[in-house]
């Protein structure tokens, strides 16, 4: 049997690649971006905040949960969210070093 694609890349970047496709919507940013103004866990409130319906931030919250870049706790009927500051740590140190791997071409 072959390789999958993604079997030939290291773990690092099979990870970087899942968390940046998950962050790759701009509702998800709008979400993420709201998570952190706020700096606390967020229920239902963000259907209001964006203009979404809930269906669609609950699929939203889903992807980047699954992502890892978010966590949730059950509170009652309703599931808090917020940002998953080890996954978080990690994904800002990996793209600073992504980053500042390049050097500007002196040929073009």
């Amino acid at each position: 049997m072959g390789l999958t694609k993604t079997e030939i890349f290291t773990d690092e970047q099979n990870k970087l690649a899942v968390m940046l496709k998950a962050m790759a919507h701009p509702a998800r940013i709008a979400i993420l971006q709201q998570i952190i103004k706020t700096n606390a866990c967020i229920c239902g409130d963000l259907a209001d905040e964006l203009g979404l319906a809930q269906p669609t931030i609950s699929q939203h919250l889903k992807e980047l949960k699954t992502a890892g870049l978010i966590q949730g706790t059950i509170e009652g009927v309703s599931v808090c969210y917020c940002i998953n500051p080890v996954v978080w740590d990690m994904l800002s140190k990996e793209l600073s070093g992504f980053f500042a791997a390049y050097e500007a071409p002196k040929c073009c």
